[in-house]
């Protein structure tokens, strides 16, 4: 039934308050999947919001969203570690270009400023997260992004570790964890 209070978006009814629609709240019981670490990794990366160098010149690309436990609670001060390819398919293993790490806020929050990494053989755009729970064990996984920026004949893409885009300049990913 459709209120004043409610409003029926892609056969979903949001609450509204003070005029702005609620984020739909995510599903917590299924953890985030695991994925391959891939073979660049870097230990020891900068602890940084951004990713962008001062010389880029590229378009910035702001991912956001939640690290969630089970039961859809925050996970405060949750590690994030960063780190995808230049925007020619190649991976920084000198420095730490595209690499760093940050941790959840006190509601869960987390936000990266980066570019959007280039597309390079048999693979899909991504993002190699690291993430880690305080006390707890390690996930790795990978961020993919839609089609629309690209090929996807990746076998290690998953569409449920695809960002969602609001625009082609910011996604959002929630992460559930076992915390």
């Amino acid at each position: 039934m459709i209120s004043r209070r409610n409003v029926l978006i892609a056969g979903v009814a949001l609450p509204f308050v003070h005029g702005r629609a609620l984020a739909q709240t995510p599903a917590c019981g299924k953890q985030t999947a695991r994925q391959t670490t891939g073979p660049f990794f870097k230990p020891d990366s900068p602890k940084r919001n951004s990713l962008r160098e001062k010389e880029d010149g590229k378009d910035l690309l702001i991912v956001s969203g939640l690290v969630l436990s089970n039961t859809c609670k925050p996970v405060a001060n949750a590690l994030l570690d960063f780190w995808h390819a230049d925007e020619f398919g190649e991976y920084d293993n000198r420095g730490f270009h595209y690499r760093g790490h940050q941790f959840t806020d006190a509601q869960g929050r987390w936000r990266l400023e980066t570019i959007v990494p280039a597309e390079y053989p048999g693979r899909a755009r991504h993002i190699h997260v690291n993430l880690q729970a305080p006390g707890k064990r390690i996930l790795t996984t990978q961020l993919y992004f839609p089609k629309s920026f690209g090929h996807h004949d990746d076998g290690l893409y998953r569409p449920d570790l695809e960002l969602k885009m609001a625009a082609r300049d910011a996604g959002r990913f929630d992460f559930v964890v076992d915390a």
